[in-house]
């Protein structure tokens, strides 16, 4: 089985600066233990919400050969909250569908779900996906997403992800 690089990018002008404790990017690393069979090497990064910082962040990650790389924060209404452009910005293919999905299981919890911009998109060999700041909405979506991921990551070229299917149910098409 191989080990894989997972990235886990916390957009926070606070966490950044140690005001308080980045319990988001806990969460995300938490949830990748819980679905996966694999060993895998988290490359964390907190950083301020600048956009600028965010994308050189995001290539970094990509570079490093994170085959998944998992945002949170920044992706609301506010001034600050760039993580979707940065993500825009740096991916040659924007996948839609993961904001989407995201957003309507949000919403059968808050109706501030639709306020939320979370999306997600492809740069060479890493999907990047982008999460809400809170701890529990994180599981709530990637929940949701998780089945889709390990595929699309074969379909791009990336590690194999084997995941627990007692914990989160995987699809791949049969060959």
């Amino acid at each position: 089985m191989d080990k894989i690089k997972i990235g886990i990018l916390t957009a926070s002008d606070r966490a950044s600066k140690g005001i308080y404790e980045d319990i988001s990017g806990v969460a995300i690393i938490d949830t990748m233990k819980d679905y996966l069979l694999n060993e895998f090497e988290e490359v964390y990064r907190c950083i301020p919400d600048e956009q600028d910082v965010i994308e050189k962040t995001l290539i970094e990650l990509q570079e490093l050969g994170c085959d998944l790389i998992v945002t949170t924060g920044g992706t609301g209404p506010a001034p600050r909250d760039v993580t979707p452009e940065a993500t825009e910005n740096v991916c040659e293919k924007m996948l839609p569908g993961f904001g989407e999905l995201m957003r309507q299981v949000s919403l059968q919890y808050v109706p501030t779900a639709i306020l939320s911009r979370q999306s997600a998109g492809i740069r060479k060999k890493s999907l990047i996906i982008n999460l809400p700041g809170k701890p529990k909405s994180i599981r709530e979506c990637l929940d949701a997403v998780f089945p889709a991921v390990p595929y699309c990551i074969d379909l791009i070229g990336g590690s194999y992800f084997e995941c627990n299917e007692e914990v989160i149910k995987v699809f791949r098409p049969k060959k």
